[in-house]
């Protein structure tokens, strides 16, 4: 199977998980540009970069979403990543040796829970199409972003819902999954979106501001270093 790196309108109705973050709110523009109406989900997971909550918030207004949906699911109930609060984030360690195991900041079966949420909000809104912002090249290290897994869910969903049993097949969109950071940001500039309402980092300070140090933030950087433009989130307009 192939993994859908772009979306085309299928159906108008897409449900795209929605974190605030500048992956997300791109994933989100282009479903929009291709004739998607868009229903946003925001989960509150137990991240303790809750600042990310907001940020969709203001992502989900720029998009002028159809609806814009906030549940909790605690996933911090089981523990095992410092995203969830077990052990401190780390800090500049994207490009050390250590880079070649899954970091701590993975969240156990973060993806599939989100999107087996998005999966059962489209079926009861008659949608066939699912966004997510996940990416493979300037990922973190996490196993749920990889192509495979999404081949492997759109799979699942057909097997686990009644539109599939009935015959009726899901597409999970995954329009940045093979762009680098760089591509992603040169994309999102180009569809005139305004970086300045996401949010990144995974150890924001206690005003909100980014930590500059933690991967994403590292990522982040490094992703508009390589596209020629500025961080909006780093002009000193956005951090008076």
């Amino acid at each position: 199977m192939q993994v859908n790196s772009g979306v085309s309108a299928v159906s108008m109705k897409a449900v795209v998980l929605l974190s605030g973050g500048l992956d997300s709110y791109t994933a989100a523009a282009v479903a929009a540009q291709r004739g998607f109406e868009l229903y946003a989900l925001t989960v509150r997971y137990g991240q303790v970069h809750a600042r990310e909550v907001a940020a969709a918030r203001e992502v989900a207004g720029a998009l002028e979403v159809a609806q814009h949906r906030e549940i909790d699911v605690d996933l911090a109930a089981f523990g095992g990543s410092s995203l969830t609060g077990e052990g401190a984030i780390p800090k500049s360690t994207l490009e050390s040796p250590e880079r070649t195991r899954i970091p701590s900041t993975y969240v156990p079966a973060r993806n599939t829970v989100l999107l087996s949420l998005a999966l059962a909000w489209a079926e009861s809104l008659g949608a066939r199409d699912l966004v997510i912002g996940v990416n493979a090249v300037d990922y973190s290290g996490y196993p749920d972003c990889r192509p495979a897994f999404i081949e492997a869910f759109e799979k699942l969903a057909v097997l686990a819902t009644r539109a599939g049993v009935e015959g009726q097949a899901f597409t999970v969109h995954a329009p940045l999954i093979r762009s680098s950071k760089a591509d992603i940001i040169r994309l999102g500039l180009s569809l005139c979106l305004d970086y300045k309402v996401t949010h990144s980092c995974y150890d924001p300070a206690p005003d909100g501001g980014p930590c500059q140090a933690c991967d994403s933030c590292l990522l982040r950087a490094r992703g508009f270093r390589d596209a020629g433009a500025v961080d909006p989130l780093l002009t000193s307009d956005a951090t008076s």
